[in-house]
């Protein structure tokens, strides 16, 4: 076939059906295959529609991981996910920017992907990556190079034939007022959305089945649809909202495990996004053994739950917690044989190995920083865990030689000192250090004075339940406590009880003429007894 005739051809076809694309379209993604060739070129026009050629931008440089086997990695996951995982590895690491392009692009058209805008941008982003000479470009092969224009011409049109085709159906369906058809259409039409890359959409036909939901079944499907595009999106909020929604409904409280393990992994990925470490480990430590396959790899694998689970565990378990919820979990632990590592990390802590545990997560920083989700939370939880090894080394002692403590930190004395002085005074050391003599001093407590403080406490409350009950008999042997009229209890009652039978049986103006006397004795006695405890005051 003669690919120039046909790219003229593709220049107006195209050009004018493009806009089902147009409502979530990726950074740089061109309005129409007419524009390929320039894009992929890297001739085309910019975002601000400047017509200048713009050097691939890489959003954080990350350097070659030490132990991610690409090939490997990607091999757990399917469908968006897998994709763009490859673009954000691609767009952060170097070393590895080709072989994920190359990855991306050859996912995309294994597929046979309806998105065609994202295919024509990692094309494109595979051109600069070439052009500017990044490892690994010299083996790039040409078809991957060049957009394949026929294929593309294919799918854009069967995607707006699809399109076309749902919402026609979808407006019979409403049309003769079919409440199970009109559900099923906006799935079918939500789904094909999602195939198209328009998140947006999607989104959007998912949530108009909430009104046609006729059991806890097709909630909790549309729950679980709802939350695999907001996940994509980023909306993790709404991911939580519709997690507590589906958990509630009876089809997962009955014996749904699947589904309870998936709404816990969502839950566990929006927690982590709003650094709620400690629920996050929780969520995906409560995970059992459903999802050690393949079972929802369309969001995350077994081994993130291992990477998640155990990293935000460390940073916000105390060691107690690490031994009862992590190291005992027999469900959490199928996991952690999949991520050796992470179960060397957890039990080198444990055991008070801070050096071992600081070299695996230096080692492993690299690959944490190239992940979809955990990224933007690697600093924070490696310096969570760093602060608890410190106060967890310092705790035991009441002396401490910063020299030798550095040594098992792997830094130096005087970054040490500026870790701890940090630690002091946020009060999670109670410590002095001596500069001069390089050692950290705990601060011991007086136990003779906290002793004495204990028991002056203990007495003051003896003193103030002790008068409460001598009050309390005081008030019976004086008759202010009385039953309510009527009451069958044996016991004694309260005033209060009689005052809220009398108000609610009688309302104003009616008064029972049995229970007149009783409050007017009540009074009587409080006088009596209020002048008796005055007099008894004086005398003493």
């Amino acid at each position: 076939m003669d690919t120039s005739t046909d790219n003229q051809n593709l220049g107006g076809n195209i050009t004018t059906d493009s806009e089902m694309y147009t409502d979530q379209p990726a950074a740089g993604t061109p309005s129409s295959l007419s524009s390929l060739n320039m894009a992929a070129d890297g001739g085309g026009p910019d975002n601000n529609g400047n017509s200048k050629r713009k050097r691939f931008v890489k959003v954080v440089e990350v350097d070659a991981p030490n132990n991610l086997d690409l090939d490997a990695y990607i091999a757990n996951y399917k469908g968006h996910t897998k994709v763009n995982r490859l673009e954000f590895i691609a767009d952060r690491c170097p070393a590895l920017q080709i072989d994920a392009l190359k990855l991306s692009i050859t996912e995309l058209k294994n597929t046979q992907t309806l998105n065609i805008p994202r295919y024509a941008n990692l094309v494109k982003k595979l051109n600069e990556a070439v052009k500017f000479g990044a490892p690994g470009s010299a083996g790039v092969p040409s078809e991957l190079l060049n957009i394949d224009k026929a294929w593309a011409d294919r799918q854009f049109q069967k995607a707006k034939q699809q399109t076309d085709l749902l919402e026609g159906e979808l407006k019979n369906y409403k049309r003769n007022s079919i409440k199970e058809s009109i559900r099923m259409g906006n799935i079918e039409l939500g789904n094909h959305y999602y195939a198209c890359g328009d998140l947006t959409s999607a989104h959007r036909a998912y949530s108009r089945t909430r009104d046609y939901c006729t059991t806890s079944k097709h909630v909790v499907e549309m729950c679980m649809n709802i939350i695999k595009v907001s996940i994509e999106l980023g909306n993790f909020p709404h991911v939580a909202t519709f997690v507590i929604k589906a958990e509630s409904s009876p089809e997962v409280a009955q014996d749904k495990e699947l589904n309870k393990a998936k709404l816990k992994a969502a839950s566990g990925l929006a927690h982590l996004d709003l650094s709620k470490y400690s629920v996050a480990a929780r969520d995906f430590l409560s995970i059992g053994e459903e999802l050690v396959g393949h079972q929802f790899n369309d969001v995350l694998s077994a081994n993130d739950i291992a990477v998640y689970g155990g990293l935000c565990a460390l940073a916000s378990f105390s060691r107690a917690e690490l031994k009862r919820l992590v190291l005992d979990n027999v469900g959490f632990r199928q996991y952690l044989e999949l991520e050796p590592h992470i179960r060397d990390l957890i039990q080198g802590f444990y055991n008070s190995n801070y050096a071992q545990c600081l070299d695996i997560m230096d080692k492993w920083r690299n690959d944490y920083l190239l992940d979809l989700h955990l990224h933007s939370h690697v600093e924070a939880l490696y310096t969570n865990i760093r602060k608890k090894a410190l106060i967890q080394f310092t705790s035991p002692f009441l002396t401490v030689d910063l020299t030798k403590m550095a040594k098992s930190f792997s830094t130096t004395v005087p970054d040490l000192e500026k870790e701890l002085v940090s630690l002091i005074i946020g009060g999670q050391i109670e410590a002095r250090i001596d500069s001069q003599q390089k050692i950290l001093w705990a601060k011991q407590t007086n136990k003779r004075s906290a002793i004495f403080d204990r028991s002056t406490t203990m007495g003051q409350d003896y003193e103030r339940e002790a008068k409460g009950l001598v009050l309390r008999i005081q008030m019976i042997n004086h008759g202010l406590i009385v039953k309510a009229p009527g009451s069958a209890k044996g016991g004694e009652g309260d005033v209060a009880d009689a005052v809220f039978e009398h108000h609610h049986h009688h309302p104003r103006g009616g008064r029972s003429g049995r229970e007149v006397p009783m409050f007017t004795d009540a009074r009587a006695n409080m006088t009596n007894f209020l002048s008796n405890f005055s007099r008894d005051r004086h005398r003493g």
